[in-house]
């Protein structure tokens, strides 16, 4: 795996990742346990505040063996006021220019937009954040959200999960409309703070995506980063594994996700 620059796949975002790619925290900073889960989910959430452009490696394997690879731009910003982000397919060449804009500001819920590869646009509602991102096992809900800034973070508990040492976070949005999860799980190891498992429920309770990291890494400043991940969405019986392979730091301004001036 090549990680030149800085950093890559963060908790959410971690899927979104809730957030992706973009953020880790220093390697010297990760202490054995927090006193609170909200103190927990704090460190976590600023840790996604950054603004990163990623190439990355998207195979999605149906359950009859079959196989699809995307290779992707992503331009992502994420403050504690609001999140951008901008998803580009660049292979296969019949989907080149595909895109996916998305927003959201800081307790309301997310919208955007998708560009076709011929150049048409077309709104997305705040009713179809848990559509299929680019037809993944992710959906658009999962890689804007930030659930470690939601208001209720409680530890329920710890588990070992590969052999580590987990704390067991969860999270919860306090008020409806601001996602399409009742409920989030996150098992974080404690000493490298990095999520090595989600899971994201419905109000009933069913698990609607679930996010395993299988590869731990360091960036260039020796902090632990998620380096792969693999999404699983049980009703669909699929798997989606997101591999990066490179990221850098940038600058956005507005006008990089605006539509009418999205790369072609």
């Amino acid at each position: 795996m090549n990680i030149p620059s800085s950093l890559f796949l963060s908790a959410v975002t971690v899927v979104a990742a809730g957030a992706l790619f973009v953020a880790a925290l220093p390697a010297a900073e990760p202490e054995s346990s927090a006193t609170s889960g909200k103190e927990l989910a704090n460190r976590m959430s600023t840790g996604l505040q950054d603004s990163a452009l990623v190439r990355a490696k998207i195979e999605m394997r149906a359950p009859d063996g079959s196989k699809q690879v995307l290779q992707l731009q992503i331009k992502e910003r994420r403050t504690a006021a609001s999140t951008d982000l901008l998803y580009q397919v660049q292979w296969p060449k019949e989907r080149k220019g595909e895109t996916v804009i998305l927003h959201q500001d800081a307790g309301a819920a997310p919208r955007g937009t998708i560009i076709s590869p011929t150049g048409s646009v077309r709104s997305l509602e705040a009713s179809q954040m848990g559509d299929a991102l680019l037809g993944t096992d992710l959906s658009y809900q999962d890689a804007i959200e930030n659930f470690f800034a939601w208001k209720d973070q409680t530890i329920t508990g710890s588990e070992v999960v590969n052999g580590v040492e987990c704390q067991i976070l969860e999270s919860k949005p306090g008020k409806p409309g601001v996602s399409i999860y009742s409920k989030v799980r996150s098992w974080i190891d404690s000493k490298r703070l990095v999520p090595l498992r989600i899971e994201k429920s419905s109000g009933a309770g069913h698990v609607l995506r679930r996010i395993d990291t299988t590869y731990v890494a360091r960036d260039q400043h020796d902090r632990f980063i998620p380096g792969k991940l693999i999404v699983r969405n049980p009703s669909k019986e699929s798997i989606t594994e997101f591999d990066g392979a490179r990221i850098e730091q940038a600058q956005f301004t507005d006008g990089d996700f605006a539509p009418e001036t999205a790369p072609k």
